[in-house]
């Protein structure tokens, strides 16, 4: 495990579970003032579970099967923690954050 495969999943994690949480009609609103489309809502859907895919991929190939699970739901669950603060208190924040997150994990995988 090396920081920078941690900060791979961190950065996947986010990401996927921003899109996943934009998807929601109650933070979308929150966050641009407007009810998601119904074409939309399903596009988030999709890109926040593959965005959970590729992060549990990255922390399988990073740190193999004995501990990339374990690094995997570590990295979910800090993920949420940050978002659901961002969501309470910044909701604002969080789409240059998760935009933000994609360029990060870009740099995290080349050092990985």
């Amino acid at each position: 495990m090396t920081p920078s495969s941690v900060l791979l999943n961190l950065a996947l994690s986010f990401a996927g579970l921003s899109a996943l949480c934009l998807a929601m009609d109650r933070h979308h609103r929150a966050i641009f003032h407007g009810s998601p489309s119904r074409k939309r809502a399903r596009a988030l859907r999709w890109t926040g579970w593959c965005g959970i895919a590729v992060s549990f991929a990255a922390a399988i190939l990073t740190a193999d099967w004995n501990f990339g699970p374990v690094q995997w739901l570590g990295s979910l669950t800090g993920a949420a923690l940050v978002l659901v603060g961002l969501v309470s208190y910044r909701p604002g924040w969080v789409r240059p954050a998760a935009i933000l997150a994609l360029p990060l994990a870009a740099v995290a995988a080349f050092l990985a």
